[in-house]
């Protein structure tokens, strides 16, 4: 069945690719972790079975091995338009952005200055100020704003921190807690009119819900995750802590990060020393991290997607707005209900990722609550976005509930029966 039918999702076909659907469980934590394609699964068995071999080898067996892995590493560079020797797969985003950090190490100048978005995933984070630690570099911090309502990253407050030692400006495109879409474009062209700045982006909550195109961006490094967790809405209770970079593009538990040509010149190569030339960025910063089958695997995420992946992408936002305008609406009318950063539906302004707190009420009971009298899965916590969480919407007890969609939602797990149990 067609995932797009008259332009519009056929969500009985979307559904029909997630085998964990046919639980009970209604799925309302995928800025956790999406549920795997069930073509990923089976991709995944199928090499263990048949090509579970070291690459490289002449001998049959090896050369299929060498060949799956070589089409997981196109597929993933053509998803988000880039070449194979401008991407590194390896095991999270958290795991990449600390990687590039160590490589960036030798080159940034002594006085160089490095700008931190602080509502930010702590992966885009605490690399940059480990960095700093170590050389002694000046970390400017990017705060938008103190008001929930308006926590959105833009050029205008990004333009006062800037200067001519700026070398790095790092962000999210969209936050795991906010939703909030930021125009990359624009902020990446507002780094760049400082010679040699860079813009490192966090893609995560954003590249399951619509298409990347690094060199539309004009970004110089961009990082998500293709995996998620299949045991995390189990109904055992796991702590916040668990949640680290648990992002998803619906498939299994790796990551990729792409960096262009240009910003690969201050990448000093972590590989061992006779990978000479360092002529890729997978030998630059890749570390053999990526695991064999589940880069495999990458192929039949982006099969999914369609021959006319603008088209799905295009449908999956119609969706999404639907399905994020029937929470919304709700909670906007609810006086006792703080709703953080974009209010509206529109999906030109924000994702199905959505965090509240209700005046008075603990979020940990209330998504207790929820566990207890119903089958949806949500969740409370900080997400790993605890400076923003702690500090700006100063809620250190326990968090924000969030209540995060993906497409595959809808019918009896879209967000109108959640309602009641949330009075």
């Amino acid at each position: 069945m067609s995932l797009v039918v008259d332009g519009r999702l056929n969500v009985e076909a979307v559904r029909s690719h997630f085998p964990a659907l046919e639980q009970s469980q209604v799925f309302f934590d995928n800025a956790g972790g999406s549920q795997i394609l069930g073509d990923a699964i089976n991709s995944i068995r199928t090499y263990l079975e048949e090509s579970n071999v070291q690459l490289g080898a002449s001998y049959h067996v090896g050369q299929r091995a060498t060949a799956k892995y070589d089409e997981g590493f196109k597929a993933a560079a053509d998803f988000m338009n880039s070449s194979t020797n401008e991407i590194v797969i390896g095991p999270s985003t958290t795991q990449l952005f600390s990687n590039l950090a160590q490589a960036f190490a030798l080159s940034f100048p002594d006085d160089a200055e490095i700008i931190c978005s602080s509502i930010d995933h702590e992966a885009n984070i605490s690399a940059w100020v480990r960095l700093a630690k170590i050389r002694d570099l000046k970390i400017k911090w990017w705060t938008p704003s103190a008001e929930p309502g308006d926590l959105k990253l833009t050029p205008d407050n990004l333009r006062p921190l800037m200067s001519d030692k700026t070398k790095l400006v790092t962000c999210t495109h969209t936050s795991n807690i906010l939703g909030t879409i930021h125009d990359i474009k624009a902020i990446a062209d507002e780094v760049h009119k400082t010679p040699g700045a860079m813009l490192c982006v966090d893609g995560v909550a954003f590249a399951p819900h619509r298409e990347v195109d690094v060199k539309a961006l004009g970004v110089d490094v961009y990082s998500f995750s293709w995996y998620k967790v299949s045991t995390q809405l189990s109904g055992k209770k796991r702590p916040d802590c668990v949640n680290d970079r648990l992002m998803q593009v619906y498939g299994p538990h790796i990551a990729v990060l792409y960096a262009s040509q240009a910003a690969q010149q201050s990448v000093t190569s972590l590989g061992h020393y006779f990978h000479t030339p360092a002529d890729t960025l997978a030998t630059k910063l890749g570390l053999a991290a990526a695991s064999y089958e589940l880069v495999g695997a990458i192929p039949s995420i982006v099969d999914y997607f369609g021959p006319d992946r603008k088209q799905t992408w295009s449908a999956i936002a119609a969706h999404e707005q639907n399905l994020q305008k029937i929470l919304l609406d709700y909670l906007n009318q609810r006086e006792d209900v703080i709703v953080y950063s974009e209010r509206s539906a529109d999906a030109k302004l924000r994702m199905p990722v959505i965090s509240f707190s209700v005046k008075g009420r603990s979020s940990k009971a209330i998504v207790e609550k929820v566990d207890g009298s119903s089958d949806f899965g949500i969740r409370w916590g900080h997400f790993y976005s605890k400076r923003m969480v702690d500090d700006l919407l100063g809620l250190k007890t326990d968090g924000v509930i969030r209540v995060s969609m993906v497409h595959y939602n809808t019918g009896m797990a879209a967000p109108a029966p959640l309602l009641e149990h949330l009075e």
